[in-house]
Parts: structure tokens; C-alpha cells; sequence
């Protein structure tokens, strides 16, 4: 198999890190894209290269692809990975976390795939892999920002998917469940600092307690590379899916979204009982 000329964003961690190494693996021409630079010496190690980029700067975001054009003339895979995530009521979290939230999940992504969209249509080919979640699909309590993100990232998604596949341009949304990651590593402190002292403080309480318990020593949630090997696959394949989904508790949790009443989900999910 030729090897494809991919750009990874959110390299120094997680989903992204595991990625950018498991495309490597697959011999395949890698840079990584991150703030924190001085995490992604691995994947240097590993034959890749990393370049510094702060996802909400439009400057970085042409330098970098810029760069990748200048040395290979072409680039064959986006992977928009980088991401964050607001944990509060609606009521209580700033709008400019808000903003900030879609600036990150939203914006940056969409912008990217424009900077990227000429050479792969010169190309006639492409791959652009965004990394939603499952909740692209479902929405839990005290996590609003974050799921209305990934919901319109999703929709974009769908869009984009239509608009150039004339072209040869595959787009592809990945829906992780619950991953073992430094993600959500603040979720518990999130909650307490925005909710915790109001209206919502008993169910703001309950959740972060929760949160503690994912990140113990038996936390269940699946490994990244789950992620980067489905990524991998999806990369790799003649005709890739248009969607993807792994990790611990995603197919039930969709399923249980999918079959029950928005009601009856929302009973399940809460605890509370159905009115």
C-alpha cells in the first residue's frame, strides 16, 4: 500500500498520540499537531514529525498545513482529533466556555478542512476523519456545550461528506465511547466549580463522584489504541465507512438511545423515575 501523507491534530495525548503511532506503524508519512510539543517525542522517535499548533489560531492552522504541502506536495489525511469538554448546567457555565467549547470542537475542524480541501480535490482523493463521540448522538445531564458540539460536528460531517464525494474525498466520523484518556481527567473538578454550590449542586455532586470512580485503578473505559486502530482501518480502506463506533459502553448506550423514548432514555440515564 502507498503511504498516505496524514495530519493528525491533539498528537500529544490520547486518541491523538495513539493515532499519529498507529498510523506510523502502518508506514505511512505522519505529522502531529499540539500545543504541547514536549509530549510528542515519540512520535519523532517513531519516524513522524510534530509541529507546535494552538488549534484556535488561524495562523497556525495555515502554517501547518502549509509546512506539510511545502515538503510532500500533498496531503492524502485529516485527522481532526483535538478537542475539549465543559462540564456544568446550562444555566451555570459562562457562555464564553461555551464558545470556546465549539471554537475547539466546531470551528477549528471546519477550518482546517477548508485549508485542506483544494489539494485533495486537485488530487482527487482524500480522506477526512473528524473524531466525534457517541455523544454526537446521545446528550447526558451537565454536559450540554460539549454534546452540542459534537452534534453539529456530526452534521457537518454529514454535509461535507455529500458536497466532495464527487471529488474522490471520503469524510469519516468516529464515535469513541467511554476512552481511557487525560481528557476527562478535570471532569470531576469541572462539575464542582461550575454547579457545585447551586440549584444543581446534588446532581453536579453525584456525577463527579462518578467521574472519580472511572479514573480509579478499575477504570473501565478502553484503551486509545481502540481508537487508533479503528482510525487506522478506516484510513487504510478503499471505500471506509461513514461512521465508526468503539469503546467501552458506545453500542449500548447508542442502542439504548436509539430504541427507547427521549423520555424513557432520560429516566435511564438520570435515575429518576418516568413521568
Amino acid at each position: 500500500m502507498t503511504a498516505k501523507v496524514c495530519l493528525v491534530t491533539g498528537a500529544s495525548s490520547g486518541i491523538g498520540h495513539a493515532t499519529a503511532l498507529e498510523l506510523l506503524r502502518g508506514g505511512h508519512i505522519v505529522y502531529g499537531g499540539a500545543r504541547r510539543v514536549h509530549k510528542m517525542a515519540a512520535i519523532r522517535e517513531a519516524g513522524g514529525h510534530f509541529l507546535p499548533m494552538d488549534v484556535t489560531k488561524e495562523e497556525d492552522l495555515q502554517r501547518v498545513v502549509r509546512t506539510v504541502l511545502d515538503e510532500h506536495q500533498r496531503i492524502d489525511v485529516l485527522v481532526n482529533n483535538a478537542g475539549a469538554v465543559v462540564h456544568g448546567a446550562v444555566e451555570d457555565t459562562p457562555m464564553a466556555m461555551a464558545r470556546d467549547e465549539f471554537e475547539v470542537n466546531v470551528f477549528a475542524p471546519a477550518r482546517l478542512t477548508q485549508l485542506v480541501l483544494p489539494r485533495m480535490r486537485q488530487q482527487r482523493s482524500g480522506t477526512i476523519v473528524n473524531v466525534s463521540s457517541i455523544g454526537g448522538e446521545i446528550a447526558l445531564p451537565l454536559g450540554a456545550w460539549y454534546y452540542a458540539s459534537k452534534h453539529a460536528l456530526e452534521a457537518f460531517s454529514d454535509t461535507l461528506r455529500m458536497e466532495v464525494e464527487p471529488f474522490g474525498i471520503d469524510v469519516v466520523v468516529i464515535q469513541p465511547g467511554i476512552i481511557r484518556t487525560d481528557f476527562e481527567a478535570g471532569t470531576a473538578r469541572q462539575l464542582r466549580e461550575i454547579s457545585g454550590n447551586g440549584a444543581y449542586r446534588q446532581m453536579a455532586e453525584a456525577m463527579a463522584r462518578a467521574a472519580e470512580m472511572q479514573v480509579g485503578q478499575d477504570n473501565p473505559a478502553s484503551d486509545p489504541g481502540v481508537v487508533a486502530t479503528t482510525i487506522r482501518q478506516a484510513v487504510e480502506s478503499a471505500r471506509p465507512e461513514t461512521r465508526y463506533v468503539m469503546g467501552w459502553q458506545a453500542e449500548a448506550l447508542l442502542h439504548l438511545n436509539r430504541s427507547l423514548s427521549d423520555r424513557e432514555f432520560d429516566a435511564r440515564v438520570t435515575g429518576s423515575p418516568l413521568k
